[in-house]
């Protein structure tokens, strides 16, 4: 599949698709739990690409080689980091264990520089710690103190938290990272996508069987929850991970990892249409941090 798209629009496309899936997903996770809404989403995702990659014939640009890598990636980004993210979420709140996630571009950059020798000079450096900074601030000062989370009053596992979301973040910016020189073969993006998320959803039914009684639902499956878990999965498993790795094909991993983690700012005006209300100011200093910073790296 070759894009007509710079990789820079995928990337963002992708942080897009993050941002609306997760409007819908605050619900559907509350219903079913965490572990068991992924689980669930991990299925859906998982059938639509293996669905769309044989209807795309791309299982043939695979190897053996190729499998296991996307599947050492998908353990490591998909498995070890979501958990750790949500594991993380119930330590320090959305808020905080956002914060801290949102430094997967520092590290994806940092990673980059020592694996793959891509550097960042001139207005592309100035663009990206415009964007991450941006990102930050939107996420720390974004909500007003009246719409702050229960979880962010907890004190107890404040440590254990932030290790947790840092691992998430390495976790995430060591898998991308992974797939870069593989994305340079040409292999199919979807395809690519379908063995990541066929083992994060291995792993996670292996979870369940074992009898962890927190991947057990909280409440039983509805038609309605099922058509919010699969519409997030669509958006945020199918397309954002297919338009990540296709943007890896073309761009710099560290630039891909930068502009893809805008999400959390892309969210503030869906929220605004949702709520009718308008978000606090730091919402809009995170926001125009970040498109000035965006705007940056893309004229450069």
């Amino acid at each position: 599949m070759v894009s007509p798209l710079p990789f820079e629009y995928l990337a963002l496309l992708a942080a897009a698709c993050w941002a609306f899936g997760s409007l819908l997903s605050a619900q559907a996770a509350t219903h079913l739990g965490a572990f068991a809404f992924t689980r669930y989403r991990m299925l859906i995702a998982m059938l639509l690409l293996w669905a769309l990659a044989w209807v795309n014939d791309g299982w043939q640009s695979l190897t053996l080689n190729h499998i296991g890598l996307l599947a050492l990636s998908g353990t490591i980004g998909i498995f070890i980091g979501d958990t750790a993210l949500f594991a993380a979420m119930n330590r320090l709140g959305p808020r905080r264990a956002g914060v801290l996630f949102a430094t997967h571009a520092l590290f994806s950059v940092l990673l980059a520089y020592f694996w793959l020798g891509e550097t960042l000079w001139g207005l592309s450096l100035v663009g990206s710690s415009l964007l991450v900074s941006g990102v930050m601030i939107a996420i720390l000062f974004g909500k007003r103190q009246t719409e702050q989370h229960r979880w962010e009053n907890q004190q107890t596992g404040f440590t254990s938290g932030v290790a947790l979301a840092l691992l998430a973040a390495i976790c995430q910016a060591v898998a991308t990272l992974m797939l870069k020189p593989l994305m340079l073969t040409n292999i199919d993006a979807i395809a690519a996508s379908a063995v990541r998320m066929s083992t994060g959803f291995i792993l996670h039914l292996a979870i369940f069987l074992l009898g962890f009684n927190i991947a057990r639902s909280h409440l039983p499956l509805t038609r309605r929850i099922f058509w919010l878990v699969a519409i997030n999965a669509t958006l945020s498993m199918v397309l954002g991970m297919t338009f990540i790795l296709e943007a890896l094909k073309h761009g710099d991993a560290g630039m891909v990892a930068m502009l893809s983690s805008v999400s959390p700012v892309l969210v503030l005006p869906m929220l605004w249409l949702v709520y009718k209300r308008s978000p606090a100011w730091g919402a809009w200093v995170g926001a125009l941090l970040t498109v000035v910073g965006t705007v940056l790296i893309i004229r450069h």
